[in-house]
């Protein structure tokens, strides 16, 4: 019984464009182990995938989603031979180059779009005997260097919600008589730093049963023959339970999530942006939902 396992010199597996990847890959055998050459295959792919109410929509172009290869690298890390019985590790050095030089996206794991780097690594064994095979995923980040031209600037809003102020409600009348007042400290954020800003319930014909903040990401999918979007949620978060006091400010704290968030990017193929979401739930379930577009960024 072998096995083979691969392990990058780096704990948190952070690497970014052009660095070199560092590691070991272990291959562990009770006996010798005969092989025909082990290779070490580097991978950078941006995934596709249209939501199932695009189906027939855009049946021209459902089949041209098709992966975007941004790294592929294979490097031999030994040719034909022979393996002590044991443990052993064989090092391996890969630069982290895209292919064409083209610009490479950081880690995003979405729903619609998934941008993922891997390494993977394939010990062919002699006929009858079966090929060992593993692999380990790494995280591309920007740098200053290689980020895109977006800066995170402090742009604060002061918002206000009120029965006039929401869209998309067909009967105005059913809506409770509130007021809402708050702000958000930034709609341009950096992703290594908190989403702040406060929420004031200044009045309330209904007694409120809960106030939170949605984070959503906005993924966009397509090509020339059309584009499919959708809204899917990341994470809620509480900011007031139950009746809350009037005219006292609540505090909002959210930590973006990494890899479910990564910098907003737009490329002729997809889009990935985001968005928040203050919903507030009324004691009979009602529920007013404000939303707000958001850049992320890296600097």
């Amino acid at each position: 019984m072998a096995t083979v396992e691969i392990k990058v010199k780096r704990a948190n597996k952070i690497y970014h464009a052009e660095e070199k990847v560092l590691g070991v890959v272990i291959v562990q055998s009770k006996t010798d182990l005969a092989h025909n050459g082990i290779s070490l295959v580097m991978d950078g792919i941006v995934n596709l995938q249209l939501s199932a109410k695009s189906v027939g929509v855009f049946e021209a172009f459902y089949n041209s989603i098709k992966p975007i290869t941004l790294v592929s690298q294979t490097v031999e890390i030994q040719k034909t031979g022979k393996l002590p019985a044991g443990k052993t590790e064989l090092p391996f050095e890969i630069p982290l180059t895209g292919k064409m030089n083209k610009q490479l996206y950081e880690t995003y794991h979405g729903v619609f779009v998934n941008i993922q780097y891997s390494l993977r690594c394939e010990v062919k064994r002699p006929m009858l005997s079966k090929d060992l095979l593993a692999s380990c995923e790494f995280i591309v980040e920007y740098t200053k260097n290689n980020f895109p031209k977006q800066v995170s600037t402090t742009q604060p809003l002061d918002f206000k919600i009120t029965p006039d102020s929401l869209e998309n409600v067909k009967e105005k009348t059913k809506v409770p008589k509130f007021l809402i007042k708050g702000k958000l400290d930034s709609t341009s954020c950096c992703i290594t730093k908190p989403f702040t800003g406060e929420v004031t319930v200044l009045n309330s014909e209904l007694p409120i049963k809960s106030i939170e903040l949605q984070l959503v990401r906005v993924e966009t999918c397509g090509c020339a023959e059309g584009y499919s979007k959708d809204a899917t949620e990341i994470q809620n978060i509480q900011v007031g339970e139950g009746n809350v006091c009037a005219k006292l400010p609540l505090p909002i704290y959210m930590i973006f999530p990494r890899l479910f968030t990564c910098p907003s990017l737009a490329t002729p193929n997809f889009k990935v942006e985001f968005e928040v979401n203050v919903v507030v739930v009324f004691n009979d379930d009602y529920l007013i939902t404000e939303n707000f577009p958001i850049t992320i960024t890296r600097f």
